[in-house]
């Protein structure tokens, strides 16, 4: 777990009423995540977060996550305001995630089945563009189980295997995905649009192929880096999505019924270096295994919300029993054809 801290720093006093202090949690001092709790009864998170926005920038693009904790439970209103806060241009069109009925730029998080872990991914590091932050808020705590497991996507390239990192990089990536009823979620959901030619417009303007199947679902093949550079900290990210697409991450019985079912290119997700040849399984495996290892968790606390760089922090879900609602703001979208790498 050493090899994940990013350095010690004292606790800050970021304001001069000290109304919130800047500290770590008990079991990781000095580590992932900063930890910012009130001083006293009745802070104002969303006003406070307004007013502190350079602070907390200054904070996250240290250690990558912000977990904002003692605050109060917060209805779906005061989440996205807290968020908002935080990082003042919330991003509503978002196709991946169903919406919270109270706002349009508030979303629940992923319907997987509780039994199965949700791989450690940056969020839509697989696209075109970006959320630089996002911000997660806990309504309803699983009894059991239910983390938000967290990475260092900087600490990442030195631990995982050079050569891997050095051939992901050199190669970039391609990922694979087939729209549709019953494989993934509808094409006309994702896009929000039913009009074809506006799925090609905005498919082409974002640099993927797209591909009309005759059963009227939806192929896309979308080039991407593994490896990126931050573009505020200068630092070397490893950037990406392999686990939630390559089907190696899958549980066995699962990757054994699709591979019988489909072929590579029809698979419901996939992910294949840039010039199209596979990722071997050895490599999924591994990457698994040191994201195992390193992997932070910690358990949530109804009221609890956790701000993320999304390009210097990775997350997951860790398997859970009993009822659980994670709620989800993100923004400052990023375009990677602004970035170098």
């Amino acid at each position: 777990m050493t090899g994940m801290i990013r350095g010690q720093r004292k606790a800050v006093q970021l304001d001069g009423e000290a109304l919130v202090r800047a500290t770590f949690l008990e079991q990781r001092p000095g580590a992932v995540p900063r930890v910012f709790e009130p001083a006293r009864d009745g802070v104002d998170l969303a006003g406070w977060a307004a007013g502190h926005r350079e602070d907390i920038d200054r904070e996250l693009e240290h250690f990558g996550a912000a977990l904002f904790r003692g605050f109060g439970e917060l209805t779906p209103a005061g989440f996205e305001a807290a968020a908002a806060g935080i990082v003042n241009d919330l991003y509503g069109d978002y196709g991946d995630l169903p919406r919270e009925s109270a706002s349009d730029k508030v979303f629940s998080s992923t319907p997987y089945p509780a039994n199965l872990p949700i791989h450690f991914h940056n969020e839509s590091s697989h696209m075109a563009r970006w959320p630089m932050r996002i911000c997660f808020y806990c309504a309803v705590a699983a009894p059991v189980g239910g983390e938000t497991p967290l990475l260092d996507c900087r600490a990442l390239c030195q631990v995982l295997d050079a050569g891997v990192v050095a051939e992901l990089d050199a190669k970039g990536l391609t990922y694979v995905r087939n729209f549709g009823e019953g494989i993934d979620v509808a094409w006309q959901d994702f896009f929000r649009t039913g009009d074809r030619d506006e799925v090609e417009r905005s498919c082409t303007g974002s640099g993927a192929t797209c591909e009309w199947l005759p059963d009227g679902n939806l192929r896309i093949h979308q080039a991407a880096r593994a490896v990126r550079t931050h573009p505020s900290t200068g630092e070397r990210v490893f950037f990406n999505q392999i686990l939630l697409h390559h089907p190696a991450a899958l549980p066995d019985e699962t990757r054994s019924a699709l591979r019988s079912l489909y072929d590579p290119d029809s698979l419901p997700r996939n992910v294949t270096f840039g010039d199209g040849s596979p990722i071997p399984d050895t490599v999924v495996e591994h990457i698994m295994a040191v994201y195992d290892e390193h992997a932070i968790r910690f358990k949530w606390q109804a009221g609890d919300l956790i701000a993320l760089d999304n390009m210097l922090c990775s997350h997951g879900r860790s398997v859970f029993s009993g009822p659980r609602k994670i709620l989800v703001a993100m923004g400052r979208i990023v375009d990677a054809a602004a970035l170098s790498r």
